[in-house]
């Protein structure tokens, strides 16, 4: 798994991963939990993961749809 992008903002997630899912790439969303507890002061960003042989895919995707993901 790679890390695809992180951020502290709940609807980038949301819109990346549906926008990766409308394309048939499986992704996986870490430090959900942390970030609920740690409350709304965005410390704790949460992660978007894919599998090794989708990275590059994904990210294209991302791109082109403008979507900030820390690059």
């Amino acid at each position: 798994m790679k890390e695809l992008m992180r951020s502290s903002d709940p609807t980038s997630i949301a819109f990346a991963k549906a926008l990766l899912q409308g394309e048939g790439i499986e992704c996986f969303e870490l430090d959900v939990h942390m970030s609920v507890l740690e409350g709304s002061l965005g410390i704790l960003p949460r992660r978007l993961m894919v599998a090794d042989r989708d990275h590059f895919r994904a990210t294209a995707v991302l791109q082109d749809n403008d979507v900030d993901f820390g690059r």
